[in-house]
């Protein structure tokens, strides 16, 4: 039984609530939610963390902006073909400074997520993150993203734009950045698609967020010739955010409420600010040079590391 199918009965076991008016009964009930929640919600696969990824009611970049962010102004195009509201952006207070912050947004309804391409962005996309990336170096603002996207978007108006060197372009740039970039996965993290804001000084996971290469459906699409081993192929992947932290591919992890983060948004956006706080604080002292050289640096050790010292990853790369 996947978490989706859990968290049915889960529902179903708060709806009694709203029907009892007797204090004896709604202590019972209580206790057997919080038992269920102990005993079945807990040790999840890889699948169910990709299910937790994508659920519908998930906060998305918006929802982390209002709650974490003040006086927010969104900023919106190229500059050279249009606006691609796959991709939020623009300035923000955090913490009594002002900070650029780029996120991969998803919608709630149908019709929101074909306004936002279901968050997967064109190159125009790609293009107004690396503008306002430019920007945020330009006024010494650090950077902070938020990645949730399926992947780049594939289709042929995008690949006629430049979708590859959109996507590699901002990979070249973002190197090279010499303010303090934090990238945060808050729900997908699909291929070069959200490694195209994702290269971060700091790079941190919601708990049941996933980061891969491509999504398991394609994965089992390429390995076995039949989508609908999805999951057997999340369980092979190493998506987990348990998985990638093992690995040295990134920093923390922030923990989620038990059954994900739509179950308690306002702790899951507690939780996010408290550790954006404490990896801008690592640069308030840093020269434009060191974090530069310490992003560089970060990214060499991981091809270093796994290449030629796979076994003793955990722990090496801080």
């Amino acid at each position: 039984m996947d978490i989706l199918k859990k968290e049915k009965k889960l529902l179903k076991l708060e709806a009694e609530l709203k029907d009892l008016d007797d204090t004896t009964a709604i202590n019972d009930i209580k206790e057997k939610i919080e038992s269920y929640k102990q005993n079945m919600m807990k040790d999840l696969t890889a699948w169910d963390r990709v299910l937790l990824a994508r659920h519908a009611k998930r906060p998305t970049a918006k929802d982390v902006i209002d709650n974490i962010f003040t006086d927010f102004i969104e900023l919106h195009g190229d500059r050279n073909f249009g606006d691609d509201k796959a991709i939020i952006g623009g300035i923000a207070g955090f913490d009594g400074q002002i900070v650029t912050v780029i996120g991969q947004q998803k919608g709630r309804t149908t019709e929101e997520n074909i306004a936002c391409n279901f968050a997967m962005p064109h190159p125009e996309g790609y293009r107004k993150a690396l503008r306002l990336m430019q920007q945020a170096e330009k006024f010494n603002r650090p950077i902070i993203t938020l990645i949730d996207t399926p992947g780049a978007f594939p289709g042929i108006g995008a690949e006629s734009r430049g979708q590859g060197e959109a996507i590699a372009k901002n990979l070249y740039e973002m190197s090279g950045l010499s303010v303090p970039l934090i990238a945060v996965v808050i729900g997908e993290g699909g291929s070069g698609g959200a490694l195209a804001i994702g290269v971060g000084n700091r790079v941190y996971m919601l708990e049941n967020s996933i980061y891969s290469i491509l999504s398991p459906e394609g994965y089992a699409s390429i390995l076995w010739k039949d989508a609908s081993k999805a999951k057997a192929a999340a369980e092979v992947m190493r998506l987990t955010s348990y998985d990638l932290l093992e690995q040295g591919i990134i920093d923390g992890i922030i923990q989620e409420p038990i059954g994900g983060a739509h179950h308690d948004p306002e702790g899951t956006y507690k939780s996010i600010k408290n550790t954006l706080h404490k990896a801008l604080e690592r640069y308030y002292s840093s020269s434009h040079f060191e974090i530069t050289t310490e992003r560089y640096t970060k990214y060499r050790k991981l091809g270093f590391f796994q290449r030629f010292n796979y076994d003793n990853l955990k722990g090496v790369v801080k």
